[in-house]
This record gives C-alpha cells, structure tokens and sequence, in this order.
C-alpha cells in the first residue's frame, strides 16, 4: 500500500521554500522601491542639499515704523560619516566652545528622542545663531574641520523696546512642532508667542534649495545639473500691525511700577491701537542664544512679566459692567429710562446690604450710571429675575441675561488674532444649581449685577464693551494685524457682531456715560477739545481694591474706545481715569499738551507696592 506521508512531506517543504523566497523578494522589492535609506546614502556621496531659508517677514506698526526685522546669522552643521580626524581641541577654541560642550552637542545629535530625523549622511545642526562677526573667524579655518558646513540664515532684531507681548518671538523649534509640521526640520525656527506665533504662516515663507555635486573625496564640484533642480526661496510676508507704537510706547510708560493692563480699540474697525501688558519686559531680551536664560529668569519673577494680562488675565469688570446691565434692563422691558430707584447708603433687602457711596436717590438710570449707583442695578436684577409674567423660573431669567451678555462679546474668546486669551467668567442657571441648589433667587446671585461675584472678564473684553457702546450696538472681532502683504486679513476677523439690545437703547447709554464724564465718577476724563464718554470701575479684590475704567471719544465717530485695570490701584477715579484720558489724548490729538506730559511723569513715578505675595 502506498505511504501518502511523503507526498505531504514534500509539499510542505516545498511551501516553505516558496514563502522564503517570496519574503526575500518583498524585502528587495521594499529596499528598492519604498526603503530611502540605501538610495539616501548613495545619493549623500554625490550630492549635497543645501537648505536656503527664506528672509522672515518684517513688522510695521500703523503707521509704517518698523518694529521687528531680520539680521543675517549662521548655523554650523555637521555630517558624521564626514566627520574625520578631527582636531576637537582646535575646533572648540575657534567656535568659543569647551570640549565638555562638544561632546554633549554631539550626543544630542545622535540622541533619537531628542532628534528623531538623525542620520549619520544627512546634514545635521549642531550649532545655531551665531552672528556674522564671530562666523567670519570660523569661516577662515572651515577647511581643517572635514564634515562641518555653513547654513547662512537670519535671526530677528527688535527695533523698540515697546510691545513684546504683541510681537512675541522666535525659537528653535520643538520635537512637537517637527511631528505636527512637516515643513521643519530639527534645528528649524518657529514662532513662539505674539503675532511671531499667530502669523507664523504667513511670516515663514517657503524655504529653498541648492543641489550640489561633490566628488569622491567630498569636494564640493558644483550645482548638479547646472542648477536645474535648485529651488529659490520666498520671503515671508511683511505684516502691518494695528498698533500705533507710539500710544503703546505711552501706555508702558504710564503703567511703569504697576500691574494691570491697558487696551485700546479703534470701534469703527476693531482694530486694537495699543495693548499694554504691565510689567512687561524688552523684547530685546529674547534675540538670539540668550533667549533660554532671560526666559527662566523671566519665568521665575514672581510679578510675571510674561504673561499678558490684556487677552490672559482675567478680573471682575466693577462698575464698568453696569453698561451692559442698563441695556439688558432696557431691552427686556425691566426698566425704562425715567424708573427711579432708591438708595439707601446701598442695597438693602432684609439682612442683606449692598454697600454704596453718597449721591441724590432716588434716581433715574442716566444719572444712575453717572453716579456708579450700585442699588439702582441690584434692583434692575432683582426684578428681572423675579418677573413671572415674561420668565418662567430664575433660571429662565438667568439664561435670558446670559444670552445678553454673550452677544456682548462676554464669557467666551473674543476671537483676538494673539495666542493665549482667556475667556472669563459669565455664570448660568446650571452653574448656581449646581453650588447653590435649585431654590436660588435673585437675592443669591445680586452682585453679579455690578460686576462682581462669579463675573470676571479680560481687559480686552472691557475695551470692546467700550468700542460696542461707541458703535450704537456692535462690535467687529479685536484683532492686532492691519494688512499683510499681498492678501488681505481673514474675513473672521472683521466680521461684525450685533448685540441683542436696540441701537436706541445704546443711545441712553451713551448719555449716561457722558453724564459720568461732565458731572459723575469720571469727571477727570473731561476735555474741552472733544466729547469723552466713560465710566469708572472699582473691583472688590482680597487685597486693595482694583481701579478700573472704561470710555470713548469723541461721543460722535469715536476714534479711540479703551479700558484701563490697575490692579490695587484702588477707586475708578485714582488711577484708571487719569490714565485712560492722557491715553485718549495722545491717541486723537497726536501728542501730549505740557501740562498732560506732566501729569504723564507723575504717574510714570507712580508706583503700587505689590510686596512679594504669590500671583
């Protein structure tokens, strides 16, 4: 009987052969057809891609003064495998470097976690930025160390000493940046944080190359193909910004010794014509290889120089908020223009006391928002909320009164053109069931009327509370870039937004402001020039008091709407008033009189004592 057991035998071990074979001739298909590496290291032997960096855009202010621009600098970069006898000690004596820093470069550089594009045929960086007048020594003795090349590039040079929140700055870029962004390569520069960061786009520009013939030996013979696979650069674009360098230049001036922030808007266009950020610091501090050490140091000061407190600082807005308070009271039917409300030294409703200052009650709202009355717009609340012939429930109110405030630009990201803002506070029905329990009333929740409580805001939000009340109910999105060049800004950032309050609502509001300035709380903004409508803040704070103020000029065709927070600088009137009208001035008379520079100097001398408690 025949044994059918090597019949099976054979086809097995024929079946093996065959899948060996099928795997040698995928593995070569790949090597040949997918697999880089052995075509890159023949390739390395005969050609040198040369990497050409496009210029960066340059940055205008407004007016066309230029603000941040480009120096030329070098990269020193090295090929391992070309890296032959060489002279370490020599090499570091001319590059101004310790052996100890050579060897931890080069460890870096074959480090796969901190370089994962690491090829020993490919160019890789081993040191940045260094300035023309230390290149030139290098560049004499290149011919002794095999392996090292020149990349030529530009670093970024500030032209002020103003505005470093806005322009922010560049930096190596990081191995996340790489992984997200194909167009960098390790050793790459990106930028960081303000409009660097933003506009990093359009800035970039697209980089170039030069393909270069070598021969056996390494020597550069030429561009292959006389060229015809070289690729230019295109410069980044050139960006124009909002900023008026000089009202900015005035605004750190003024805020010199105190923490806060100014933020100025032009309403008709949304575009922001200063932003200060007090402390700040000079943007000269992040040029080139210092930029890491002033960083930490920076990182490490306890009054935070680095964070911009206009987009990322949020504050409870004070009195500046009973704006929005009279036009939702106005547009929900609550109150009229001619509703009178008393005050008593405050609001008292049994045992609760809203406190107030000294003023005629009982009073109408215009006179009310001259005044600051804190009574008159705890009563507007306690109404509105407790109206049962339009309202449901309080948490039907509440949600019809945040609706208002969120068509006012609050409690979300305005949309600004800057990385980092914040969003502020704007509480809702769920958010007090929730820490109150569903029986909350008005009574509950009263302070959140005149800007305090839960409610908290970002200066730039109070600044376009400013520029909506200017343009009769609307504003368009904040933004910090005027043009860039060749294309026009993004259609999100001029949208316009409406409010839910009627435009002749706005028009009351308006007069009560400009009460406020003729005869009320902001009487130190007035101007004989030009009308100034405004109203001042003074947020409750665990320590002193925050000084606020909120306005525009003039009160037809406004040209500047601006906010101003010092913090603990105390009543509305102290600090935020006399500041915002020297601002205003500078801003539409084109300069300062004598007497205003004077008034300028004293509050540049001006300083809060913060002592050292944690921020």
């Amino acid at each position: 009987m025949k044994d059918h057991i090597y019949d099976y035998r054979k086809f097995v071990i024929g079946g093996i052969a065959l899948v060996i074979v099928l795997c040698y001739i995928a593995r070569l298909a790949y090597l040949q057809l997918s697999d880089d590496e052995y075509k890159a290291r023949a390739e390395s032997n005969a050609f040198l891609n040369n990497i050409i960096f496009p210029s960066r855009g340059v940055i205008y202010d407004r007016n066309g003064e230029l603000l941040v621009y480009n120096q030329p600098a070098y990269d020193i970069m090295v090929v391992m495998r070309e890296m032959q006898h060489l002279d370490t000690l020599d090499f570091c004596h001319t590059l101004g470097i310790t052996p100890e820093e050579f060897e931890s470069r080069m460890a870096t550089i074959k480090d796969r976690r901190k370089n994962p594009g690491y090829s020993t045929y490919t160019q890789q960086l081993f040191l940045s930025q260094i300035p023309s007048e230390e290149f030139s020594y290098f560049q004499e003795k290149l011919f002794r160390f095999p392996g090292f090349y020149v990349r030529e590039r530009t670093i970024r040079r500030y032209a002020t000493e103003h505005a470093a929140h806005i322009l922010g700055d560049v930096a190596e870029v990081s191995s996340a940046d790489v992984e997200r962004d194909e167009y960098y390569d390790p050793g790459d520069y990106i930028g960081k944080q303000g409009v660097e960061r933003s506009y990093e786009k359009e800035l970039r520009g697209q980089k170039g190359v030069e393909v270069l013939l070598r021969d056996a030996r390494g020597r550069i013979q030429g561009h292959y193909q006389d060229g015809a696979l070289d690729r230019k650069p295109v410069p980044g674009k050139n960006l124009t910004l909002s900023i008026d360098i000089k009202l900015q230049q005035l605004g750190e001036y003024l805020m010199n010794g105190k923490m806060g922030s100014i933020v100025a808007i032009e309403p008709a266009t949304g575009e922001i014509l200063c932003m200060v950020s007090a402390p700040s610091y000079d943007p000269h501090r992040m040029e080139g290889k210092q930029r890491g050490a002033q960083m930490l140091e920076m990182q490490r000061d306890p009054m935070k120089p680095m964070l911009n407190r206009a987009i990322s600082g949020t504050y409870p807005p004070g009195s500046t908020f009973k704006i929005s308070q009279s036009l939702t009271f106005l547009q929900e039917g609550v109150i009229s223009p001619s509703t009178l409300y008393p005050c008593v030294g405050g609001f008292r409703f049994g045992r609760l006391h809203l406190g107030c200052h000294a003023h005629g009650a009982p009073l109408p709202l215009v006179p009310a928002i001259a005044t600051s009355c804190n009574s008159f717009f705890c009563w507007g609340l306690y109404h509105m909320f407790g109206n049962r012939k339009k309202y449901d429930s309080t948490q039907d109110a509440m949600t019809r009164w945040k609706d208002h405030m969120v068509s006012m630009g609050f409690g979300y990201k305005l949309g600004v053109d800057l990385p980092g803002e914040a969003r502020g506070m704007i509480p809702n029905a769920a958010y007090y069931d929730r820490r109150l329990g569903k029986s909350w009333s008005a009574l509950s929740v009263i302070s959140i009327s005149i800007g305090q409580g839960e409610v908290t805001l970002t200066p730039l939000q109070i600044a376009n509370l400013g520029a909506t009340v200017a343009n009769r109910g609307y504003y368009i999105t904040p933004h910090v870039v005027k043009k860039v060049e060749g294309s026009a800004v993004a259609d999100s950032l001029l949208k316009k937004h409406k409010t839910m309050v009627d435009e002749s609502y706005y028009k009351i509001a308006v007069e009560g402001m400009r009460s406020a300035v003729t005869g009320g709380t902001c009487r130190a903004a007035n101007s004989l020039q030009y009308e100034v409508c405004g109203k001042t803040g003074t947020a409750q704070n665990r320590g002193q008091d925050h000084s606020v103020f909120m306005g525009f000029a003039p009160k037809e065709n406004p040209q500047i709407a601006i906010a101003v927070y010092v913090e603990n600088g105390g009543f509305g009137a102290t600090y935020g008033v006399p500041i915002g009208a020297l601002m205003m001035e500078q801003y539409i008379n084109g300069a300062l009189s004598p007497e205003s520079e004077k008034k300028a100097e004293t509050f540049h001398n001006k300083h809060i004592d913060y002592g050292t408690r944690e921020r």
